[in-house]
Parts: structure tokens; C-alpha cells; sequence
């Protein structure tokens, strides 16, 4: 009897954020916004199982770079179906690890294309803020529909309603759907807010789309970035459209001072200068504040001035940087291996180990590409943890999680494969049917099988092979000479399994 090794299929790829991972986008993106986007999501049976995946990917890719939390962005999805299916409502995630998590999850429905019905369901939750996760009122809110095209249905009523209650509508479309209809369904100006794409290119639209919903959510509050001990940018949304001028006022916070706009010149508390006044052209977004005191609290009113109109002043308050700069950051999180991997479990490893600094670690995994997510926390002295039934021949996305002490938390994330199961054949005969000429016979039919592998000895030094499909059971043997040593081996995917061998 022969004994094939089996293979171990590893793949190995690392991704490494920390708690502020976020930082990692563009500036533009990163706490732009605030509102609710509730994306209508085409799950029904016109939709292939591959576009629907793509789909779901372009999802995950559109909503990454943005900040989520009650006062920030809130998502929702809603799958198409013959009955509409709320995936998860506004409130459900105010992360981004939860939120992608959540996307990978989602299976699509199948079914009859029931957008109308679908379109009462989203009604409910950007209108009705009475509902459980429904929208927040005097926020922006976004209907995003992606769908193939195919039978949308009468939507154009409620699609109209929603736009008069104050809903921007957006569409996607990967198929050759009615453009009357939706370029209908859309909100002014059409040519910024309906997409056609092939499922296949679907990705090149994603900063676009972006953009159109960052100009309907952009928030009109004032951000404060790159702050030094001495030095911060002001930036703001432009509201003047060239006109007019902007007046800024800033100074140090005074004890219960809450902050607003104080005259020029008044000292805001004893041994601190007075606030300053500085002016930017109504084309402006942005200003450099300079001259400021380390490590202090500061208040800044941006005022827009118009002719014709009265527009808000905008507030915010920001702290200076000390003088001595932070200490950099202890990488408390650098390796992660993977070893011992089986057909239903996997050792995986991480380093250095930290305990004076690390509170635990959380490891996350999940099948590839939807399984449900899993999580095991282990102690802050433990570096090593065995992920116990695993399902054979199967890619899983693992996640190490080292919680600091200082609330921090850096994360390194790996793909491993558990090994295939290769049942061993069984039950080989070996019949003479003439001069030099063999019958074999056995017993098989696996699940994942891929062939059969004979092999023969011709001579001493001569060996003949013969592969065949895994639903031939038997084949004849000619020119095999006395007391040669016939084998046969099931082939699965990754490697051969224990073959069996007879003597003729």
C-alpha cells in the first residue's frame, strides 16, 4: 500500500492597521460628512451569483474611506427580493471593521424583482424617524439603488416622492435597463447622479459616486487639521461661491467659556493675549492659524459675510500640541504566523509578546467569502491559539487584535487554508484476462475527487502511468509482465490520496 503525502495549501497575506487606521485616507473623505445612505441593493434572481458578489465588493470598497458614528455617516442596507430584506439599519455600525464585516456576510435572496415594495420598506427608514434605526431628522439622507436593470418595475411614483420629501436618489445600473425610467427615478442633475457600468468595470466608478454622495452630506462644520505646538489649518465647506469675504476669530479659552464670536481686542483671561481677527476671500476653504501658545485650548468663529444674505457663523474649539513631541508608538503587534493546519483546525501565532503593555487579544475569522464571523479572546500572556472546527478545504480571513492599555488597539490580519480531506481508496482487485493483460477493479466516488492515477512496472527499470476521470471504476492492463506491481491512487485537487497497490 502507498502513501501520498498531502499537500497543505497556506496562503499567506498580512494587512496591518491601528486603532486610528483610518487616518490612512484622504483628508477629503475623513470626517467630511454627516447623514444617512441607505443603499437599495438588487438581490434578486435576474442578478447573477457573481455580479451580486461584485456588487457587494464595490460596496465595501465605496464605504471604506468613510468616518462612521451618530454624528457622523450612518449606513443601511436593503436587499431586493420577492420579499425586501433590511440587512442592517442606520444605527446597526459605527465602525468600519463591523460595517465590512456585516457587507461580507450578505447573501443574496433570489427571487422576483420587488422594487416597489422595497422603495415602502426605504420609505420607512429615511422619513419615519420614529422606527427603529430610522434616519436622523435635519440631516441629509441618500437612496443609493444599484440593480441590473432588468423589469424595475413602477417605481416612478415613489421614487418621485421621495425626492419631494427631500431624499437625493442615486442610481446604478451593471445591465441595459429602461434609461427613460431611470434617469426619471434620479435627482437633479442626472448626469451626476445615474451611473451605467458593465458589472466587470464597476470599480471604475467608485470615486464618482463617492463624490456625488460626499457633495449631498458634506457637513458645514469647521475642521481643524495638522496641529502643531504653534500653528493649525482651518478648514470649512465654501458657502460664498466667490463672493463676500470670510472673518475668522480665535483665541484661547477662558474658564467657562463655551465659545462664539468675541470682539477684537478683549483678553479672554489673565496672561493670555487677546483673541485675533483675520479676514479670507469669499473663494477661500481654508487658513493657517499661527502665533498660538503650546498646549492651550482654543475657540474659533468663522463668520461667512454676504450683501444679500445671512449666513450662520460656524464653531469649533481645538488644543495645541505640547512643546516636547509624543513618544512614538510601541509596536506591540509585528508577526503573525500560521503552522499546524489540518483539515479542521489552524495554530496561529503572534508576537512580540507584551503583557505590560497589552490588556488581551481577539482574534476574529471567517470563512471566505460570506461565512459568519467568529471571535475568541484570549489573555495578554498567551501568543498562540488553536481555531478548532474549521471546515476542510476552506479559505478563512483571520484577524489578531492586541487591545493596549491606553485604549489603542493594532491589528494584523492573515488568509489560511484548512487541508482537503483524501479519503483512501479501497477495495482494489486484480484479475488475469490474458497473455501479459490485467482487469482492475475498485471502489471509489468521493466527494471533491478529480481522477484516478495508475501506475504499472513494464520492467525493472521501465514504468508506464495511466490517469483516468474519477467515474471509471476499473480499466485493463496490457503487456504487464509476471509479478508486476500495479497501484492505483484517488487524484483530488491539492494532492493524491493512500493508493492501493497489487501484485499481478
Amino acid at each position: 500500500m502507498e502513501v501520498r503525502p498531502a499537500l497543505t495549501c497556506v496562503l499567506f497575506s498580512v494587512f496591518l492597521w491601528t486603532g486610528d487606521a483610518q487616518h490612512s485616507v484622504p483628508d477629503s473623505v475623513l470626517n467630511c460628512c454627516e447623514g444617512d445612505v441607505l443603499f437599495l441593493l438588487d438581490s434578486s434572481g435576474s442578478v447573477a451569483s457573481y455580479e451580486f458578489f461584485r456588487m457587494v465588493d464595490f460596496l465595501k470598497e465605496l464605504l471604506l474611506p468613510f468616518s462612521l458614528g451618530p454624528d457622523q455617516v450612518r449606513v443601511g442596507l436593503l436587499q431586493v427580493g420577492t420579499e425586501p430584506h433590511l440587512e442592517f439599519s442606520f444605527d446597526t455600525y459605527s465602525s468600519q471593521d463591523g460595517l465590512q464585516t456585516a457587507l461580507g456576510r450578505a447573501k443574496q435572496l433570489k427571487g422576483d424583482t420587488n422594487t416597489v415594495d422595497a422603495l415602502l420598506m426605504a420609505r420607512n427608514q429615511v422619513l419615519k424617524q420614529g422606527v427603529p434605526g430610522g434616519a436622523r431628522p435635519d440631516l441629509p439622507r441618500v437612496l443609493v439603488w444599484l440593480t441590473d436593470g432588468v423589469d424595475p418595475g413602477e417605481v416612478q411614483e415613489p421614487m418621485a416622492r421621495l425626492r419631494e420629501e427631500g431624499v437625493a436618489v442615486l442610481v446604478v445600473s451593471t445591465g441595459h435597463g429602461n434609461y427613460k425610467v431611470l434617469r426619471e427615478a434620479v435627482s437633479p442633475p442626472a448626469e451626476e447622479h445615474l451611473f451605467f457600468v458593465d458589472i466587470d468595470d464597476i470599480n471604475i466608478i467608485s470615486e464618482d459616486l463617492r463624490n456625488a454622495i460626499i457633495e449631498i452630506i458634506r457637513a458645514e462644520r469647521l475642521q481643524v487639521k495638522s496641529v502643531t505646538s504653534t500653528t493649525a489649518q482651518l478648514e470649512w465647506r465654501p458657502v460664498l461661491a466667490g463672493t463676500g469675504y470670510y472673518e475668522i476669530q480665535f483665541g484661547p479659552i477662558r474658564s467657562g467659556q463655551i465659545g462664539g464670536p468675541v470682539s477684537p481686542g478683549t483678553s479672554p483671561g489673565t496672561g493670555l493675549g487677546p483673541f485675533q481677527r483675520i479676514t479670507r476671500s469669499g473663494d477661500a476653504s481654508s487658513a493657517m492659524l499661527t502665533g498660538l501658545r503650546p498646549d492651550t485650548t482654543y475657540t474659533v468663529t468663522l463668520t461667512p459675510k454676504a450683501n444679500l444674505e445671512f449666513l450662520n457663523s460656524l464653531h469649533t474649539t481645538f488644543k495645541t500640541q505640547p512643546v516636547n513631541p509624543p513618544q512614538p508608538e510601541v509596536q506591540t503587534l509585528s508577526t503573525v504566523s500560521v503552522s499546524e493546519s489540518s483539515t479542521n483546525s489552524v495554530r496561529v501565532s503572534w508576537g512580540p509578546l507584551l503583557p505590560h503593555l497589552i490588556q488581551g487579544y481577539t482574534l476574529e475569522y471567517s470563512a471566505l467569502p460570506t461565512g459568519p464571523l467568529r471571535v475568541v479572546s484570549v489573555s495578554n500572556r498567551q501568543n498562540s491559539t488553536v481555531l478548532t472546527g474549521l471546515h476542510a478545504d476552506t479559505q478563512y480571513l483571520v484577524t489578531v487584535s492586541a487591545r493596549q492599555a491606553s485604549g489603542r488597539e493594532r491589528a494584523m490580519t492573515v488568509k489560511v487554508c484548512t487541508q482537503e480531506v483524501l479519503p483512501a481508496l479501497s477495495d482494489l482487485q486484480l484479475t488475469t484476462v490474458g497473455n501479459e493483460s490485467v482487469q482492475l477493479r475498485w471502489k471509489g466516488s468521493y466527494d471533491g475527487l478529480r481522477g484516478y492515477w495508475v501506475t504499472w512496472e513494464r520492467s525493472q527499470s521501465q514504468r508506464s502511468t495511466l490517469y483516468l476521470p474519477p467515474n471509471r471504476l476499473s480499466t485493463t492492463l496490457n503487456h504487464v509482465p509476471s509479478r508486476a506491481r500495479v497501484c492505483v491512487s484517488p487524484v483530488y485537487r491539492t494532492a493524491r490520496g493512500e493508493g492501493l497497490c497489487c501484485t499481478a
